[in-house]
């Protein structure tokens, strides 16, 4: 017999959490994996307790890097701590939950001693334990998001899905109908997408100000503009994975879908202050507007001439699109081994700490100078970027400058169910109640909204716009809130904290800790899972879907060049127009 282990000294580089805190699977330990995982350590910091547990990623390297930065720290990892890809914890967790059924090993909790045997193991009274999770978060591509959604259903896990939900409406629709609860049938799980910015303190308090406080009275106008900046465009949507709408989808969903989101949670979604039954302002109309205007070959200097990659190119020192101006000289020469860099090579990072700057530059020029020909398979183009290729000469085709616009109609609301139940009652017409109060809900006013979505800009991604209402003007861009008041004449300027503005403003860690708040609640606290999902998330599933059913509204009437009525296309397209399973 063994003698008695000791208990494994902890990480030093991960904080410690109590056992009550809840577990969470990254699937995809990419950019958004890792910002993820950093934003659910920051909170732990910060007393929002969470736990990266384990790590679904094909590439070895990138599942490495994530987990001993996230989950397992400077020891060796546990097998269940990482696995290959999302299929393979799955089956390893339809096993643990049998394991622990049949009492062959124990779920984790916070009863009994635990100590750690000669082989890693964490062992109480003589059997291992085996801790589940109790979230996963998908930061895998876009296009795999409905098949790991569909595909870990069935576990009862809450899920935190990377923004766009999935990149057609039928796709959507799957998951939104795998989601939903039947009429009778209650909430099991919380279920969130990354539309972080309804997260950041900068657009809680946007939104606080104009629909809480009413500041500018009511909205008549929004608009709303993303800058996406001249260089990311070309990285993500000329170069990288989201250039082409047959792999991926259009621009304004891959990019834009949070922006779309952000404009129907400032004019569509109840505030705080309505009745819990208040129903959404669900716009009238969507129209759109938009192309490929740049980056194309038309567009392409005549000094170039038929060169295909930067690194060859004899106008290259003169191009700001140049990729060694924009991945050697801008980042990685400065020292900056995060993205983009560490998208076009992920293992640029560990070559700069581990081998020097000199070898991590000949890394990345190496990336650079790989192209493909007339010869190279299409797959082969299609499944990865090329971050060297000429702006010129990409088969990219999503729009880089595109508008949307929305109108919403005059909307009278309904009684509320009380009132509406005495006024048939008393036969009278539900203006005033037995006490004389009103019972008559305010009717409410026709608006409009703008969005604009441009690549060719100085900011990168510093949202701007401005609100137009019935008292007063508000503009706003990433850092300030400037109110103008009618009534008073009076300019006032909001600058909202920013002591946690990481990732989307503040959005990311925002997000993370809403959810793992949400997810807490549920697990140690009892509370129903709806409850949570309203309290602290703020949307339930439909209205995750309502931005993106806006989005491919938006892009039938841009490519058919018409006006769409949101009620036809939700009626045709969601209410059964059409069969999507």
């Amino acid at each position: 017999m063994s003698p008695p282990s000791t208990p494994a000294p902890p990480s030093q580089s991960l904080p410690q959490v109590p056992p009550s805190a809840p577990h969470i699977l990254i699937i995809g330990a990419g950019s958004r994996g890792h910002s993820y995982s950093r934003a659910v350590v920051s909170n732990t910091l910060l007393g929002v307790p969470g736990r990266i547990s384990c790590i679904a990623e094909p590439i070895a390297f990138k599942r490495r890097q994530l987990g001993r930065k996230f989950v397992w720290g400077d020891r060796e990892p546990r097998p269940r701590e990482e696995f290959e890809g999302w299929r393979d914890w799955v089956r390893y967790e339809e096993v643990r939950r049998r394991r622990v059924a049949a009492g062959e090993i124990v779920e984790g909790g916070e009863e009994g001693e635990e100590e750690v045997d000669e082989l890693g193991r964490i062992m109480r009274d003589g059997k291992e334990v085996e801790r589940g999770v109790d979230a996963v978060i998908i930061c895998v591509l876009d296009e795999l998001h409905r098949e790991v959604v569909e595909g870990i259903a069935h576990l009862g896990l809450h899920v935190l899905c990377e923004k766009p939900l999935a990149t057609s409406l039928e796709d959507t629709l799957r998951i939104y109908r795998a989601l939903k609860p039947k009429d009778d049938q209650e909430q099991k799980t919380i279920f969130g997408i990354c539309h972080v910015l309804r997260y950041s303190p900068h657009n809680m308090l946007l939104r606080e100000l104009v629909r809480e406080q009413k500041v500018v009275g009511e909205v008549l106008s929004i608009e709303h503009t993303e800058p996406v900046g001249w260089w990311h465009f070309s990285h993500s949507y000329v170069r990288g994975n989201w250039r082409s709408e047959e792999t991926t989808a259009p621009s304004l969903l891959t990019k834009s879908c949070h922006d779309i989101d952000f404009i129907l949670w400032m004019l569509c979604s109840p505030s705080s202050s309505d009745p819990p039954d208040t129903p959404p302002h669900l716009p009238s109309t969507i129209a759109s507007s938009g192309s490929l205007k740049l980056f194309r070959r038309k567009m392409k200097p005549a000094a170039a001439g038929n060169t295909t990659n930067c690194l060859s190119c004899p106008i290259e020192p003169d191009c700001i699109y140049s990729a060694k101006k924009i991945y050697l000289d801008r980042h990685l020469g400065k020292g900056d081994t995060g993205w983009p860099v560490k998208v076009v090579d992920p293992e640029i990072e560990d070559l700069f700490t581990n081998r020097g700057k000199e070898a991590a530059e000949e890394r990345l020029l190496e990336r650079l100078a790989e192209d493909y020909d007339d010869d190279t398979p299409k797959e082969e183009v299609d499944r990865r970027g090329w971050y060297g290729r000429c702006v010129w000469e990409s088969d990219n085709n999503v729009c880089d400058d595109q508008t949307v616009s929305m109108t919403w109609d005059d909307e009278e609301l309904p009684l509320p169910p009380q009132a509406a139940a005495s006024t048939s009652a008393n036969g009278t017409n539900g203006a005033n109640n037995h006490h004389g109060a009103t019972t008559a809900r305010k009717p409410r006013t026709a608006k409009s909204a703008t969005f604009h979505q441009i690549a060719q800009t100085l900011a990168q991604c510093d949202r701007r716009g401005r609100i137009y209402g019935t008292l007063g003007e508000l503009s706003y861009d990433s850092h300030t809130i400037t109110v103008h008041s009618f009534t008073t004449g009076l300019t006032t300027v909001h600058t909202p904290s920013t002591t946690t503005m990481r990732g989307h403003g503040g959005g990311d860690d925002g997000l993370v800790r809403v959810f793992v708040e949400a997810v807490a609640k549920v697990r140690n606290e009892g509370w129903k899972a709806e409850e949570a999902q309203r309290r602290y998330l703020g949307a339930g599933v439909e209205e995750v879907v309502r931005s993106h059913v806006a989005v491919w509204a938006a892009e039938e009437g841009r490519r058919k060049g018409a006006v769409v009525g949101w009620g036809d296309f939700w009626r045709e397209h969601v209410e059964g127009g059409r069969d999507v399973a």
